[in-house]
């Protein structure tokens, strides 16, 4: 009886620095399930890999000559053809002042450079599921620094096709819990909360959880030690 092989995520790397480029495909190509695909110096570059080899994750550089990380993730996010692209920014300092606009513009999330290889393998791996935020501890502080600048607070006319429930739900996807933490602070299964979860995305067009982060924070649901 013979067993399938899983179809391997698929990674295009853009930063305009070779050397870097270079250390991150040492660690992915070791991985059985990781395959990179495509290499872009600029952010040109990165939107024309995306739209040719459709891959699972772009790791995207922000600062990058010709056209900017952000600037090319707002076009891939944009793009129809890309729904399935989830993009994650590369950046030096873990509060790099782009990195909020990235998230926003639709990045599912942020890895600092100098992440551990585990961290690394690791948030390609979630951020390919959809599922979950990508370092959680570290993108929940950032947007909850960012969040800071939301003086008026504008809520989303979608969040009215919400349930009371899954505005409860919305709010601790906001506070970086879980879905086992939501199960278990709502008392439901873990399949429910992820149930909830997902229907929610459905009804407000989100992408990602990283999403619905920052939907909970602009619309003035949460702020910044709401859980606490």
């Amino acid at each position: 009886m013979t067993t399938s092989t899983p179809t391997p995520i698929t990674v295009v790397l853009a930063d305009d620095q070779r050397l870097v480029r270079a250390g991150f495909r040492s660690i992915l190509d070791d991985e059985d399930d990781i395959e990179v695909v495509g290499e872009a110096s600029n952010g040109t570059e990165a939107v024309r890999l995306a739209r040719e080899l459709l891959p699972d994750v772009v790791l995207m550089d922000i600062r990058m000559p010709e056209e900017d990380g952000l600037a090319a993730t707002r076009r891939i996010i944009e793009d129809e053809r890309l729904s399935g692209v989830k993009v994650v920014i590369l950046t030096t300092f873990d509060m790099d002042d782009y990195v909020y606009s990235a998230l926003h513009a639709g990045a599912s999330g942020f890895l600092v450079k100098d992440t551990e290889p585990m961290e690394l393998l690791h948030g390609i791996r979630v951020c390919a599921r959809g599922d979950a935020l990508i370092a959680p501890k570290v993108t929940r502080r950032l947007i909850a620094e960012f969040a800071n600048r939301v003086r008026h607070p504008d809520p989303s006319p979608r969040l009215n096709t919400l349930t009371e429930r899954e505005r409860e739900v919305l709010g601790l996807v906001g506070a970086g819990l879980t879905n086992d933490e939501i199960a278990r602070r709502l008392v439901l299964s873990p399949a429910t909360a992820k149930t909830h979860v997902s229907r929610i995305m459905s009804k407000l067009g989100a992408r990602d959880r990283t999403q619905l982060v920052i939907t909970a924070y602009e619309s003035g649901m949460i702020t910044p030690g709401w859980l606490s």
